[in-house]
């Protein structure tokens, strides 16, 4: 495939939403927006990715790091005047530009690999994404000759007559030949009631100088859904959750009810594990084969489970380690915890990590029994196969010995366990 290099308009001030957090960096399954974006150009083979900013420009930024080329449209003039912010830094480029726009979290890459391989079969100069909708209203109209070939793409505001029940419209993703885009952007005319520079107008152009323009219809209309108010957030994060349960089900899960399971995008299941309902298992996560975890269940961000662990009804786990065969089957707490193999965790049991100022780290090794209601104040140890008694508070820096048994307020070791 030719060299191709990918333009992310992330520039539009997402006054819909309501917000001081950039539209493109709201959260849709654990992730930006734009993470998706990028994510997809570089999938599909972008060399250089250059992202277009505006509004919030220096959030965005910070975010996007070093990897991602930045270049800001000063006055947000349209999609064809964002593009126009990059000529200068493709102007020795002769390849293909993939051009995306930030705030559209469910392309998949299979269908931008679609784009591309028409894009270089027919070498045509634009090749772009479509979809056919029930409600096209607030989209770009795809206007076809008698031929069928495409002569325009008339937007919302400037549809009339027949061209308001079209039903195809444009999604928004285009492949363009670099020297052709930039020559024909220098044509598009400031939009007289919008007074805005349309990247659409591009097409129109091309058509009027007879050179060759190529589309691609999507199957999945959800794909170019645009992200602009609190509810398009909602229905993306519906959408994205269930492909999510999809491919974990279809990898060996099994999900009892996926209407009310949370599990975010990059989470990592293995197989014959079993996820009941009304769980919340936060992105950056790793659960092992054959675990349980559920009902009412909350794994957060960092987290590590191995093998065969049980995890109950309302139980939370925060930056921990589990490890194989562990069980805390009800009311239960870790955080920042370095749990060893066949532990034992009682109901109400909790590591309190937090001291006011910083996070602690409660270490409880192989084969330990932490008994019902006991409070282990971080940091502490508990070594192996040591007991502590139901209720007990060990307190900050104490370290139980190995099978020893530890009991009372604050807690004391009493003995050791008989072998």
């Amino acid at each position: 495939m030719k060299e191709i290099r990918a333009i992310i308009l992330a520039a539009g001030k997402g006054t819909r939403m309501k917000s001081s957090t950039p539209k493109v960096l709201h959260t849709v399954c654990g992730e930006p927006i734009i993470q998706y974006v990028l994510d997809v150009a570089k999938e599909v083979g972008s060399k250089k990715i250059y992202a277009v900013l505006g509004h919030g420009s220096s959030q965005v930024r910070e975010y996007l790091g070093t990897d991602i080329y930045t270049v800001e449209q000063q006055k947000l003039l349209g999609t064809a005047d964002a593009v126009r912010c990059v000529e200068k830094q493709l102007n020795n480029y002769k390849g293909d530009v993939l051009i995306l726009c930030g705030d559209t979290p469910l392309l998949r890459k299979s269908v931008i690999k679609n784009i591309l391989r028409k894009h270089k079969k027919t070498n045509a100069v634009c090749t772009f994404l479509t979809a056919v909708v029930h409600n096209p209203d607030g989209y770009g109209r795809i206007i076809r000759g008698d031929s069928g070939d495409v002569v325009a793409i008339r937007e919302d505001k400037d549809a009339v007559g027949y061209e308001r029940e079209i039903a195809e419209i444009n999604v928004g993703v285009y492949c363009f030949k670099s020297a052709d885009l930039f020559k024909a952007l220098k044509q598009i005319k400031l939009n007289p009631k919008k007074k805005e520079f349309y990247l659409t107008d591009i097409i129109e152009i091309f058509y009027e100088n007879k050179v060759k323009i190529e589309s691609v219809e999507t199957e999945d209309s959800t794909e170019g859904l645009g992200i602009n108010t609190r509810n398009d957030l909602a229905v993306a994060e519906g959408i994205l959750r269930q492909r999510i349960l999809k491919e974990l089900m279809l990898s060996g899960v099994t999900i009892i009810d996926p209407k009310t399971t949370f599990i975010d995008g990059g989470v990592k299941i293995g197989e014959d594990t079993v996820i009941r309902p009304f769980t919340v298992i936060e992105k950056d996560v790793t659960i092992g084969k054959k675990c349980a975890v559920g009902p009412f269940c909350r794994i957060r961000s960092g987290s590590k489970i191995a093998d065969h662990v049980q995890l109950g009804n309302f139980t939370e786990v925060s930056r921990s380690k589990v490890g194989p065969n562990t069980i805390m089957k009800h009311f239960g707490y870790l955080g920042d915890s370095l749990v060893g193999a066949n532990v034992n965790i009682g109901a109400g049991a909790v590591t309190a990590n937090y001291d006011g100022q910083a996070k602690n780290v409660t270490k409880i090794s192989d084969g330990a029994f932490v008994g019902s209601d006991s409070v282990l104040i971080a940091p502490v140890r508990v070594g192996k196969n040591a007991y502590i008694g139901a209720g007990s508070v060990v307190t900050k820096g104490k370290s139980i010995p190995d099978s020893s048994i530890a009991v009372g307020v604050p807690a004391k070791v009493i003995s050791k366990k008989k072998k």
